[in-house]
């Protein structure tokens, strides 16, 4: 049965299979096999041929964004992003066979996800997390809407 391709618009469907571009032979990096976005828009789950599967939620990704506008373009610029506690994923737009790009319901848009940058947040999800949570403490801001400056 042939894999069915990554849909733009995620009502049409609950989850899609990526077709495997090149066997996991030769070190090449753990590839997605499915990923499925929850009907209540509030996570992201992605599988990979490596066996490994993550949830990822709509806030963790919101505010882990690739994008300049979160991570600058040196480390020192990297924001943090407060306020996203009940964002949702709009949208899931392919991006070659390499990556997505993500429409959130602040209408953020512009974070290119490579199947690494998903792996990786898998792999590290616990750690940026907890990060996330002390930087938010640190400089006083709120996961809640409208709590942060």
């Amino acid at each position: 049965m042939a894999a069915r391709p990554i849909l733009a618009h995620p009502s049409a469907v609950e989850s899609v299979t990526l077709r495997a571009m090149a066997s996991n032979e030769h070190g090449r990096a753990p590839w997605p096999t499915e990923i499925r976005l929850h009907k209540n828009r509030a996570a992201l789950t992605v599988s990979f041929d490596s066996g490994e599967t993550f949830t990822l939620p709509a806030e963790y990704l919101r505010v882990r964004s690739p994008s300049a506008e979160v991570q600058g373009h040196v480390p020192e610029e990297r924001k943090t992003v407060a306020g996203k506690k009940y964002v949702e994923i709009l949208e899931l737009q392919p991006v070659g066979n390499y990556a997505l790009r993500l429409i959130f319901d602040d209408m953020h848009s512009t974070g290119i996800y490579s199947w690494d940058y998903f792996l990786e947040l898998g792999r590290n999800q616990a750690r940026n997390w907890q990060d996330y949570l002390d930087e938010l403490a640190a400089k006083g801001f709120s996961r809640e809407r409208g709590a942060a400056p």
